[in-house]
């Protein structure tokens, strides 16, 4: 499993395209990995700019 994290939203995938924004921008370059359940209630989500639940990158390059 390769997963790549969209350059625009870090969100991880395994699409050619990003399903949360649509982007086409991929990177297998990503360091650290978080699972955001509740984008409303998290503060981790709010530090990011995450509004939709899923697995995204810290760092993309």
């Amino acid at each position: 499993m390769s997963l790549k994290a969209c350059k625009v939203c870090r969100y991880l995938t395994e699409e050619k395209k990003c399903p949360i924004c649509g982007s086409e921008e991929l990177s297998l370059k990503w360091k650290g990995e978080v699972v955001i359940s509740d984008p409303q209630k998290s503060e981790t989500a709010k530090a990011l700019g995450v509004t939709k639940p899923g697995k995204y990158a810290l760092l993309v390059s």
